[in-house]
């Protein structure tokens, strides 16, 4: 089993949601306001009166033979706009319940 944490800017949460339906994944657990900044490029989302935008979050946890679709998917979504972001990271799950 593999954890992916998805953080985006928040317009793409509607456009997120369709690509883990079409993956079979329906559980997820979403953080809607996160702010943060990329370490490459973009610019801040603070959520104050400098930097007014923010982020969500979301983090799923999935079969390994998943991961790679999905990620597939939102790399595709992320080339669709040079303004807003999304970056996934994988982790692997030891244990769970």
């Amino acid at each position: 089993m593999k954890s992916i944490f998805i953080a985006f800017d928040q317009a793409y949460y509607e456009q997120i949601l369709p690509i883990l339906s079409n993956n079979h994944v329906r559980g997820f657990t979403r953080w809607e306001e996160v702010q943060g900044r990329g370490s490459k490029t973009g610019n801040p989302h603070y959520g104050n009166h400098a930097w007014p935008t923010l982020n969500s979050a979301m983090i799923t946890v999935v079969d390994d033979s998943k991961v790679k679709p999905i990620l597939e998917a939102l790399k595709k979504l992320d080339a669709t706009s040079d303004q807003m972001g999304i970056r996934a990271f994988v982790w692997n799950i030891e244990d769970g319940m």
